[in-house]
């Protein structure tokens, strides 16, 4: 009797297995391609890699081996050499079976082990899930494919087979995130390197895991627009298949339907609706020779009526992934919107499997042709250039990724050096991306910029066909704003690595004067002592990083004297016997009539007052007795209040013992050695830095705020008059809070 599900239980049916590629199909498919493939090399691979997975099992229920051999099996299907086949047979061994490096380097040879390592890396890094270790590791995974881009091929078809299996995965979580990372980082990479047909289905495939409604959403629109056209593909197709006939123009004409995931891209990038779009449709015209692509657009021109800008000749100006065509968009046969694609059986060829398209017989041995492919304007290095730069600059590997995104998921913008150089760039992006794109040289000095001949703002958003001259210093230098004058990755990381390495350089100038003039009190001088045993001492890797802790704050200049001339320690102590007030309990430090005992007393945070100010001291309802400074704007609401008022004076103990943190904002010229200026006035007006920020940065000026503990306000007010007088600074001020 059939159970609930319309199972029978006495007529178990086995679970059908998926099938997978024999070992001798496998070697019949790169045998098709390259007659002269080792057969016994990747009969050997297959073996061993059946053999090392063993009973290992997919979350499907198919024996594990099945996925490295469906991985090389698409491999196959881009003609890649059998080097690439036999890694994408082992590329799992090193992660998950007692395999090594050295054994795989042993049996199939050193070049091979490099491929597998390199997939591997980034292979651990996915099972760890973590964003930090993800973006470490994509950074090892951009310099390896950056050396040889099979690695990416071989990533590619892992991740492609993974998410064909992505159901099987018991985890939605886990599902969603292997999606989202899809979108965002492997997509984009396989559409870098012009694999289309790759990106497209990579794309699809996490969009329905990664936005289930919204890929269900746009699949019924576009089943809804079938339906209500019929078969106008085909009709289409048909027309134009006659009018080049009728012209003597030999082609190859079909039509196909945008992927949803780009479809839905368009909706949010463009905040249009789904019956806006003109170009659902898209139909390829092949023809048979690079000329004849001008002689079909013509055609097509004089034939229907085009649409204003939208036009690209990705002949004249390939895209930076090689990827050559014209596209236009017309109002088609049946009065439709439709776009045209114009492009040779070759360019057609490499517009689906990019890179790939380049793999073939050179000099008797089968292989990627580099020389061709760099005459067809394919460079795979090239093609990761700008990622590879931002995995070199450095920085945190959090900030690799963002910088990594930025720069993989963007449209383009077309510009030109004065030389006629092409560079190509995100659309939205601004003079300071276009001097990066050049050489990061040009980039770290650039200040300004001329557009079409006049000189602009570096804001300015470039537009396609201008051209750019950039404007240069002398040295390097980050750019003021450069945060918001930045779209691409490779810019910002770049801009981002200047800032840290000035402002690296500004502690270690301000750390050096401190240390100075710390040492020069106590009666040595700087230039006689040497302060590598103090670095060590102060668990400092060298002299120059124990300056920049000093520069920041985080070491005070005494540390550096007792670690360089312990005999001083006692001196120290007893000179800077003071200790910080504490803000939450005022009646250590303050005196005055009507004080009730017990009564909770702290000092306000709206204007932090130091011993030396006048003070006041208000009955505030939950808070007990708020000490103010006399001239707090605070005061001006609180009078009249139902509080009391208390005249209080500071104690003995305040005045003698006791260190505040008095806060100053000043704007100072923007200038090597002005830091260095002011924590000398600090220094000698007995004032420590406790902590230095930048609040406003322009070109001429910035704005600093220090927090610097002093004894009393006598001893800020002298800081504030000496920096009020020196020529570097355009005002200084206190800041109450």
């Amino acid at each position: 009797m059939p159970g609930a599900d319309g199972s029978r239980p006495e007529a178990a049916v086995a679970p059908k297995r998926a099938r997978y590629l024999r070992q001798f199909e496998l070697v019949e498919r790169v045998r098709s391609y390259d007659p002269d493939a080792d057969e016994a090399l990747i009969n050997r691979a297959y073996v061993y890699a059946t053999a090392k997975h063993g009973s290992q099992k997919r979350h499907s229920g198919d024996p594990y081996f099945a996925h490295p051999i469906e991985v090389a099996g698409i491999l196959t299907e881009y003609r890649l050499d059998a080097s690439t086949i036999i890694a994408g047979l082992l590329h799992d061994t090193i992660e998950d079976t007692d395999a090594t490096r050295d054994e795989i380097a042993r049996l199939f040879g050193e070049p091979i082990a490099e491929l597998v390592e390199g997939v591997t890396k980034l292979s651990k890094l996915e099972a760890l899930g973590e964003q930090e270790k993800q973006a470490a590791n994509l950074q090892k995974f951009i310099l390896a494919m950056s050396k040889d881009v099979r690695v990416l091929l071989v990533k590619l078809a892992d991740r492609l087979h993974n998410m064909r299996t992505i159901r099987h995965h018991p985890k939605p979580e886990s599902r969603r995130r292997i999606a989202l990372e899809t979108l965002e980082i492997y997509a984009p990479l396989a559409r870098r390197i012009g694999m289309d047909r790759m990106s497209s289905e990579l794309e699809d495939l996490a969009f329905a895991e990664a936005f289930p409604e919204a890929a269900a959403a746009v699949h019924a629109r576009l089943e809804a627009l079938n339906a209500a056209r019929g078969d106008a593909v085909a009709r289409i197709t048909q027309t134009i298949a006659e009018t080049f006939e009728s012209a003597g123009i030999p082609v190859r004409i079909y039509g196909r339907r945008k992927q949803p995931y780009s479809i839905w891209r368009k909706l949010q990038r463009k905040s249009v609706q789904f019956s806006d779009l003109a170009d659902i449709f898209a139909f390829r015209v092949v023809v048979q020779a690079d000329d004849a692509c001008y002689r079909a657009l013509g055609l097509v021109h004089q034939t229907w009526r085009c649409v204003p800008e939208q036009f690209e000749d990705f002949i004249s100006n390939p895209k930076p992934n090689g990827y050559q065509s014209i596209h236009t968009t017309v109002i088609g046969p049946g009065n439709v919107r439709v776009e045209i694609q114009i492009r040779t059986e070759e360019m057609d060829e490499f517009a689906e499997v990019g890179v790939a398209a380049h793999w073939r017989y050179k000099n008797e041995r089968y292989g990627f042709d580099a020389e061709r492919a760099r005459l067809g304007g394919v460079d795979p290095r090239e093609a990761v250039r700008s990622l590879l730069e931002i995995a070199e600059h450095g920085g945190d590997s959090e900030e690799f990724l963002e910088h990594a995104k930025l720069d993989l998921y963007q449209d383009h913008v077309f510009a030109f050096t004065p030389k006629g150089l092409l560079i190509d760039l995100p659309m939205g992006a601004t003079p300071l991306d276009f001097a990066y794109a050049v050489h990061s040289d040009v980039g770290d000095t650039c200040v300004g910029a001329r557009i079409n001949g006049e000189e602009k703002p570096l804001r300015t958003q470039l537009q396609n066909g201008d051209t750019v001259e950039i404007i240069c210093a002398d040295e390097p230098a980050p750019v003021p704003g450069w945060a918001s004058l930045t779209k691409t990755g490779r810019a910002k990381s770049a801009q981002r690595r200047l800032e840290r390495q000035q402002r690296q350089e500004e502690f270690v100038r301000l750390g050096r004067d401190l240390v100075a003039h710390a040492l020069h009190r106590y009666g040595h001088d700087l230039a006689d002592t040497t302060l590598d045993e103090a670095a060590t001492r102060l668990n400092q890797p060298s002299v120059q990083e124990l300056f920049a802790e000093v520069g920041e704050g985080t070491l005070k200049p005494e540390d550096v004297c007792i670690a360089a001339f312990p005999a001083l320690a006692a001196r120290i102590e007893q000179e800077t016997s003071r200790a910080p007030i504490n803000p939450q309990k005022a009646r250590l430090y303050v005196r005055g009539s009507g004080l009730t005992p017990g009564v909770t007393m702290h000092f306000a945070d709206c204007c932090s007052p130091i011993p030396g100010d006048r003070i006041v001291g208000i009955h505030e309802r939950g808070k007990g007795i708020v000490v103010h400074t006399i001239d707090c704007e605070r005061l001006e609401a609180l009078e009249g209040g139902e509080g009391e008022w208390l005249d209080l004076d500071w104690t003995e103990n305040a005045r003698e013992h006791a260190l505040a943190v008095g806060r100053i904002r000043a704007t100072v010229e923007n200038s090597r050695g002005v830091l260095a200026m002011l924590a000398r006035i600090i220094s000698e007006n007995e004032g420590d830095i406790l902590n230095i920020r930048t609040v406003k940065r322009e070109r001429d000026f910035f704005d600093l705020v220090f927090d610097i503990e002093v004894a009393d306000t006598r001893r800020l007010t002298h800081i504030l008059a000496a920096m009020r007088a020196s020529r570097a600074v355009r005002e200084a001020e206190r800041v109450r809070g």
